[in-house]
């Protein structure tokens, strides 16, 4: 067999989306899907969002690209607007989670150089972390499906268990930088922090002169159902990397960072040739409009209780399938038994109830809708879901 056109490292399934609008993916065939993947977390105002639609096709019109050579009105206007409602100080945009990464992990190094201390390049990440798929990300992570023949890799990580925080604090040496974290772990398996192990780590930061750096690529951006994931822990990282909803399908990603701890990001550090163009960044204001609206956080909160409240009276009816629910607002994870595979569920759900959700790890399956679902997509998804239930436990458990 001949290569395909697309290069074959997708496991691509049968549906072949042509359109969306609102919650609803259509294929090629005109069938209907509810989406309650959204690209995996990306499509935070679902799909064809007239706000977003009208102010990318009008940037497209008008300026497009230029490079950072020149001065960036649209950049400065949207690195403002984040920074009035986040901690940092500054803004480095990026096309994606694992270019805001890659950004993150560089000026982690360059702060202790910048301070005199160059030794201290070591990163604490924890096991199962996802942060992307470049050789400085996939260095990061424990994961062996990720790392295969890719050595070498990147060295200065060392990897402790997610929601360790003894074992994080006894990996702290002489060479430790700081540790690289997601507050809510979305690939691998929809863990939230607990409040001791990311205060914890705050702690040690601040103790030890150290950074912490949050990854909200899946979780920030109103996923959580407050702007950002740590809001949730009464924390601020020094250093955090969020996309996905950042653009709502535009290809977008930001690295945020304090002005301390973005010292060493001078002249000639960094670059990207696209990072921050016009019109990546006219989607990006065109998101905040709506995301800032006063009662679209709220509402993302409580429609995330609501699916949890209806999971939760749901789950019962299939107990031999479901274990738990996991993760925080419009981020959440049905952990399934061992008697089942999340990612043939997943594939059941898609291919024969038309409701799409994503496999994570632990034996997990996804539930990110767009944020901007009702009352009436909750009821859609939950009788998709139980009616996907009961004709995936078969014949003899009716």
């Amino acid at each position: 067999m001949p290569i395909t056109p697309l290069m074959p490292v997708y496991p691509r399934c049968g549906v072949r989306p042509v359109r969306g609008e609102g919650v609803y993916l259509y294929g090629e065939r005109g069938e209907q899907y509810l989406d309650f993947a959204a690209g995996i977390a990306v499509n935070a105002l679902g799909h064809g969002h007239p706000h977003l639609v009208k102010a990318i096709a009008e940037q497209a019109a008008t300026l497009m690209h230029v490079s950072n050579l020149y001065g960036s009105p649209q950049g400065e206007a949207l690195a403002q607007r984040i920074i009035d409602v986040s901690f940092a100080d500054t803004v480095f945009f990026t096309n994606s989670g694992v270019e805001a990464i890659e950004c993150a992990i560089k000026t982690a190094r360059r702060y202790h150089y910048a301070n005199g201390n160059p030794q201290r390049t070591k990163l604490i990440t924890f096991k199962n972390a996802f942060h992307g798929r470049s050789l400085g990300a996939i260095s990061a992570t424990d994961q062996a499906k990720m790392r295969d023949g890719f050595e070498p890799l990147l060295p200065g990580f060392d990897y402790v268990a997610f929601n360790d925080l003894e074992g994080a604090l006894a990996a702290i040496d002489g060479e430790t930088a700081g540790f690289l974290v997601e507050t809510v772990q979305g690939e691998g398996g929809m863990t939230a922090g607990t409040p001791e192990f990311i205060t914890g780590l705050r702690k040690a930061c601040d103790e030890h002169g150290l950074l912490l750096i949050l990854d909200e690529i899946q979780c920030g951006y109103g996923r959580t159902g407050k702007m950002w994931a740590y809001e949730h822990y009464g924390i601020e990282p020094d250093i955090m990397t969020v996309a996905k909803g950042i653009g709502a399908g535009f290809p977008l990603g930001a690295c945020l960072a304090t002005e301390e701890a973005a010292k060493g990001m001078v002249i000639g550090t960094h670059g990207s040739t696209y990072g921050g163009n016009p019109l990546a960044m006219a989607a990006g204001q065109a998101v905040l409009d709506v995301m800032l609206e006063p009662d679209f956080l709220p509402n993302v909160e409580r429609m995330g209780e609501r699916l949890r409240q209806a999971f939760e009276q749901m789950i019962p009816n299939h107990d031999h399938l479901f274990e738990e629910i996991r993760g925080k607002g419009l981020m959440l994870g049905i952990k399934m038994k061992d008697t089942a595979v999340s990612r043939d569920f997943v594939a059941h759900l898609r291919d024969n109830h038309g409701l799409l959700t994503v496999a994570a790890g632990e034996n997990v399956f996804r539930v990110l809708p767009p944020l901007v679902i009702d009352e009436s997509h909750i009821a859609e998804c939950v009788e998709r879901l139980s009616e996907g239930a009961r004709t995936f436990a078969g014949p003899s458990d009716d």
